[in-house]
């Protein structure tokens, strides 16, 4: 067979942090995983009890969603952020993680002369991997000291050409708030369509962000040119059931739902059974938040007094974002992490060039876990 030339996968990010997890593993009580955003804590057992509907299984499942579930979304979004969203413009995906790889593939069919997806300079690996997957440059945006997308950086010549960007608020992984009013008014500026990833708005722990208050949803901003994407993994413990929605400009949402019918694209009838069920009830996000906080809070000074380095606690979700000590890079660092507290987590280059320096450790493991952290933090403190 000859050589291919084409389209060759990078490794996946995280296969590549197999030697760092061998010597995490050595640790006598195992690795603490705290690189991939895996949540450990149940699904509410209302979630659980939907999945077995025998009434959903046989037939085939409505690719946009079925009514039911749509209402549901819309009217967690009318709880959450008080805005009516008509159910129509919304459609069901399979997990965000799927629309946010195959959406710019799915715009350039339409708009084969915009051939650029614009996303944050430091962010999930997805955005990128998305443009590559449809043939299309992908070109970072700096980001502004405060974490926010420096829309004002982005050249004539990128935005005339820009298909969409990207907006994650909050951002794995630095955990900041973007402006979100001002992606979107940027976008209508240049007539291109701004995408907004908001999968962690269940955790935000900035409350007196003032752009957020005024634009906690890229739709506050209005939905012209505007598309947001929410899923259930982190909301409610449910990555492995794989769902989520997307919403917004009604052209722009009617369009990839009649794309996606033809691609088979189909969230299965019992998930959509246990997403109805997930977008009904707050009182266990509600729950989720408080285990999220004191993780955070407790992770930080482990850190901070094991490696005298400042942790600042994200403005949201659930990842502390940090630099390591004595100017060592993010692959060192995590490499001493594994070494010093059986602890696995992601260096920063896994989000982009710009973050080499940084390390992102997850909180997302039982509490048993932190003990044994705290127990080997200890004991290392004691021995220096």
């Amino acid at each position: 067979m000859p050589i291919a030339t084409g389209f060759v996968p990078p490794p996946y990010p995280f296969d590549r942090l197999g030697p760092i997890a061998e010597i995490a593993k050595a640790h006598v009580g195992g690795m603490v995983d705290l690189s991939i955003g895996t949540p450990c804590d149940p699904a509410p057992a209302s979630v659980v009890e939907a999945l077995s509907h025998k009434e959903t299984i046989n037939g085939y499942p409505n690719s946009v969603g079925s009514p039911a579930f749509r209402s549901a979304a819309a009217t967690w979004m009318a709880r959450k952020y008080d805005i009516t969203i008509d159910p129509e413009v919304i459609g069901a995906c399979i997990g965000t993680k799927e629309f946010v790889a195959t959406t710019p593939h799915y715009l350039h069919l339409r708009h084969p002369e915009r051939d650029i997806v614009l996303y944050p300079e430091i962010s999930y690996p997805t955005y990128e991997m998305g443009a590559q997957l449809a043939g299309l440059r992908a070109v970072t945006v700096p980001l502004a000291s405060d974490g926010s997308l420096a829309v004002e950086s982005i050249s004539k010549d990128d935005a005339a050409r820009a298909l969409c960007i990207w907006s994650n608020s909050p951002s794995n992984p630095t955990g900041h708030l973007d402006d979100l009013r001002a992606v979107a008014l940027w976008a209508r500026a240049h007539d291109t369509i701004a995408l907004s990833d908001e999968c962690y708005a269940e955790f935000v722990w900035d409350d007196q962000d003032a752009r957020h208050l005024a634009t906690p949803t890229m739709i506050s901003a209005g939905v012209d040119n505007v598309v947001v994407v929410h899923s259930l993994s982190k909301r409610s413990n449910a990555a492995g059931i794989r769902a989520g929605f997307f919403a917004g400009d009604p052209e722009i949402v009617g369009y990839l739902r009649e794309v996606r019918k033809h691609a088979g694209l189909m969230v299965p009838g019992p998930v959509q059974a246990a997403a109805i069920a997930a977008w009904s009830d707050q009182e266990h996000v509600d729950a989720q938040r408080e285990i999220y906080g004191a993780r955070l809070a407790r992770l930080s000074q482990l850190i901070q007094d094991t490696y005298d380095v400042p942790v600042t606690r994200p403005q949201g979700g659930f990842y502390l974002w940090l630099r390591g000590p004595d100017n060592v890079d993010g692959w060192e660092f995590a490499r001493r992490l594994a070494t010093d507290l059986g602890v696995l987590c992601s260096p920063g280059d896994f989000y982009g060039a710009a973050s080499a320096d940084w390390v992102r450790l997850a909180v997302v493991q039982p509490d048993a876990a932190f003990d044994l952290i705290e127990s080997r933090a200890k004991t290392l403190v004691g021995a220096r």
